[in-house]
């Protein structure tokens, strides 16, 4: 998979140094992924979730941080959309964002 932005991934591991061993190693684990499908990719991340309009959430380090990804399987890439704690996911629209 393309992942876009990996900045953001970096930029947020920072800014939240308890987070960025658990999102390099998504980064890693999805980068090397060839998800064909939702289904594929629960096979890598059991706990994903698909919330509508192309939306995924990753449960990242226990459940801490959520992180939401557009993913287009047959284009092979996922946009990142969100990252943030439980409770700032919690109030936002993560079909939408």
């Amino acid at each position: 998979m393309r992942v876009i932005a990996h900045r953001t991934i970096v930029e947020y591991g920072k800014q939240h140094a308890n987070a960025k061993t658990s999102l390099d190693s998504w980064y890693r684990t999805t980068k090397a992924a060839k998800w064909k499908d939702f289904k594929d990719m629960k096979k890598t991340f059991n706990s994903a979730d698909y919330v509508g309009n192309q939306r995924y959430v990753f449960d990242i380090k226990g459940n801490d941080y959520r992180l939401v990804g557009k993913i287009l399987f047959a284009q092979q890439i996922i946009y990142i959309r969100f990252i943030g704690t439980h409770g700032e996911y919690d109030k936002i629209d993560c079909s939408t964002i």
